[in-house]
């Protein structure tokens, strides 16, 4: 199983690439007639119509300006786009559901996830689309580019190599590298699990969860749930459930097997489930009705794949009380829109040098809360155009980083 790596809808079209049919490109095509010319630009923010203009933009007046900096280089943030702009990185190895289709082939991935940036948390952001997959290459590559830049978003960048890239990155710059395909769909999934355990009388404490799927949004939920106290969660793969001493074990998931599976369940994600409370899918496989029959009363289950997800949801509702899938056409979306631009905008509010996990338990609880009072089996988790998630991530987000030490404002 491949675990999944964006939550964003694909649609028909981005469904029959994964058949292995391409679209023929056509301004008949709706999706095609939006794309033409990229979906984002570069806009002046200051004017620029006089020759006193141009005097204080451009030189001689820029040169001030340079001249303070380069004396003290914190005033960057305050007298350049920096502290309010991030770069987002990618090589095109796992691009949405559709694999690796290269730097160019994802571009118009990263531009949407620019164009997210800027509507849901005002954040400027620069696609960088890297001609390399080596992870000493890219690490050094956005290292010598981090100057640019007030945060670092990786996005579509295959397991494992994404876990050591963030890591060397994040010990080369100072300033929050976020790997929003781990972090981001970590947040959501855990938000939205606060509120489902919430709704059914329990605490995460009380469940046992089985994640399918060991890549880097399975690795990253397993992490984030562990840190927010549930009670039991066993992770498989595609050779079943992870236990120490399992062969083929790669270092990452050496470390979790260490952490969790406090049961000792061994066996497949078929045997796992039998009486377990949560069911968390990020990966590409499928869930038989009949395993998904033995969980517990009141189960729980996010089936996140796209654009199948690892349980149908007509079958899903038949044996679970609360139902998630990545998808926009069924309730209950975990979209990871809903925490990277907050978490960003937290970040930069408050010149943040790392995002820490502190940052992130409080962007899960404060996504949670903004529906505490309007809960049901339909709504666990905000809609992506509400317009109090941002604002609410953001502030929580910025007092964590008070907290944890990290805001240098």
């Amino acid at each position: 199983m491949t675990a999944t790596t964006d939550h964003s809808t694909l649609d028909s079209t981005a469904a029959s690439e994964l058949a292995g049919v391409s679209p023929r490109p056509s301004d008949d095509d709706p999706a095609f007639a939006l794309h033409r010319g990229g979906k984002i630009g570069v806009a002046l923010t200051v004017p620029l119509e006089t020759r006193e203009d141009l005097s204080l933009a451009y030189t001689p007046g820029v040169a001030r300006v340079c001249l303070a900096i380069a004396e003290t280089p914190a005033l960057a943030d305050d007298y350049t786009w920096r502290s309010n702009t991030v770069a987002v990185v990618t090589d095109g190895t796992a691009v949405l559901g559709l694999g690796d289709i290269g730097p160019l082939g994802s571009l118009p991935v990263m531009e949407g996830k620019a164009a997210l940036f800027k509507h849901f948390g005002g954040v400027d952001a620069v696609p960088l689309a890297l001609a390399c997959t080596d992870v000493e290459e890219i690490v050094e590559t956005v290292t010598r580019l981090a100057p640019s830049f007030g945060g670092i978003n990786l996005e579509d960048i295959s397991a494992p190599r994404c876990f050591a890239i963030e890591r060397l990155l994040q010990e080369r710059v100072d300033i929050p590298v976020f790997h929003d395909d781990q972090h981001g769909t970590a947040i959501v999934a855990l938000a939205a699990l606060e509120n489902a355990a919430k709704l059914t009388g329990r605490t995460l404490g009380d469940l046992r969860a089985v994640v399918s799927g060991a890549g880097a949004a399975g690795v990253a939920v397993t992490r984030i749930l562990l840190a927010a106290g549930i009670g039991d969660i066993a992770v498989g793969d595609s050779r079943g459930i992870i236990y120490p001493g399992r062969d083929a074990l790669t270092s990452v998931k050496a470390a979790l097997a260490a952490e969790t599976n406090s049961a000792g369940l061994t066996g497949s994600i078929t045997d796992a489930l039998r009486g377990a409370d949560v069911f968390l899918g990020l990966s590409s496989g499928q869930v038989p009705e009949e395993a998904v029959a033995t969980m517990a009363p009141e189960a729980i289950i996010f089936a996140m794949a796209n654009p199948d997800p690892e349980v149908e949801p007509a079958i899903a509702h038949k044996y679970a009380r609360i139902v998630a899938t990545g998808r926009s056409d069924y309730p209950n979306q975990i979209n990871n829109v809903l925490a990277f631009p907050g978490v960003f905008r937290g970040a930069l509010d408050v010149r943040a040098s790392r995002v820490t996990e502190g940052m992130k338990l409080a962007a899960a609880t404060a996504l949670a809360d903004v529906i505490a009072d309007e809960l049901r089996e339909d709504l666990i988790i905000p809609s992506v155009f509400d317009p109090r998630v941002a604002p609410a991530v953001s502030a929580a987000v910025a007092a964590a980083a008070r907290a944890d030490g990290v805001a240098r404002r």
